[in-house]
């Protein structure tokens, strides 16, 4: 019964909002399933986005990473007809670290992914999810047509469900 109960509550039957205990784990602080079901990338993302210039150094950029206390860099566009660009921290590992690259001798920009996939900020989790499977990507730039407002993870999107 419990589990039905929740399953109308997830279709978006409106039966009120389940117990923590029926509920378990998958909940949103203060939220109930009907609630998160809609979520969408913008009312998750991090908004705590850093920059770097990929003229930098990777030590530039590790030290970066470091300081802001984050795992990914938005490197910023050269000009307007330019596109953005991410090095994160397994770049760092994968392409500095693993051949034996001295990171204060490489550039950002030689490290870095671009284009990047970007999401809008009304697109669903459960879209942004597929696209992330599909993609292969962890966490993409939250792009509203003008600027990019924050940074949606694969973290963002578990710790709303």
């Amino acid at each position: 019964m419990i589990g039905q109960i929740i399953h109308w509550l997830w279709l978006g039957y409106g039966l009120g909002e389940a117990t923590d205990s029926q509920k378990g784990h998958n909940t949103m602080a203060n939220k109930t399933l009907k609630e998160t079901r809609f979520a969408t990338a913008s009312s998750v993302m991090n908004k705590n986005i850093v920059t770097i210039e990929g003229k930098q150094s990777v030590a530039d950029a590790i030290k970066l990473m470091r300081e802001r206390k984050v795992s990914s860099l938005l490197v910023n566009r050269r000009g307007k007809e330019d596109a953005w660009g991410i090095v994160t921290r397994k770049d760092v590992v994968n392409k500095i670290v693993d051949p034996g690259k001295n990171p204060k001798d490489v550039k950002v920009f030689e490290i870095m992914s671009k284009p990047l996939v970007t999401v809008s900020p009304g697109l669903a989790l459960k879209y942004c999810a597929r696209l992330f499977h599909q993609a292969g990507i962890r966490r993409a730039p939250v792009f509203d047509g003008k600027d990019i407002i924050g940074i949606l993870s694969n973290t963002d999107i578990f710790n709303a469900i």
